[in-house]
């Protein structure tokens, strides 16, 4: 059932490397544009893991044209029961649309208890509000 998951995802990804990475990689992201209903490419998002009282960057990326991030995690380091945050960098989305939007960049905290698990953050992303949950 495993192989055909992966095989699955494979195919939607359109290249098996990537998906044996994502199928493995404890975090993605996706930002879908609710003014469209489109996917958001482009979009630069980091991870950060709460050190003291401040942030610790550990990754960063560029969602694609699905507007994903399929592995967000640190490849190869298993991810740690910790706090982090995620921070989608959106003024420069609606800057090259040449769009007035409200939010320069959208931090979304979450708590890691079941550092096992999948962790998947959606952003559904309009230029004068967002809305955010845990997916699968």
């Amino acid at each position: 059932m495993r192989l055909i998951r992966q095989l699955t995802l494979a195919a939607v990804l359109g290249a098996t490397g990537i998906a044996a990475s994502a199928a493995q990689n404890p975090l993605s992201v996706h930002v879908l544009d609710l003014q469209s209903g489109q996917p958001t490419a482009g979009i630069e998002v980091t991870l950060e893991q709460r050190a003291g009282s401040g942030w610790r960057e550990l990754a960063r990326g560029v969602t694609n044209e699905q507007g994903r991030i399929p592995a967000l995690y640190p490849e190869d380091t298993p991810m740690k029961a910790a706090d982090y945050r995620i921070v989608f960098k959106t003024g420069e989305h609606y800057k090259r649309k040449g769009q007035a939007s409200f939010f320069p960049q959208i931090p979304v905290e979450f708590t890691v208890n079941a550092p096992t698990q999948h962790y998947h953050v959606p952003l559904l992303l309009s230029p004068f509000g967002y809305s955010t949950y845990r997916g699968n």
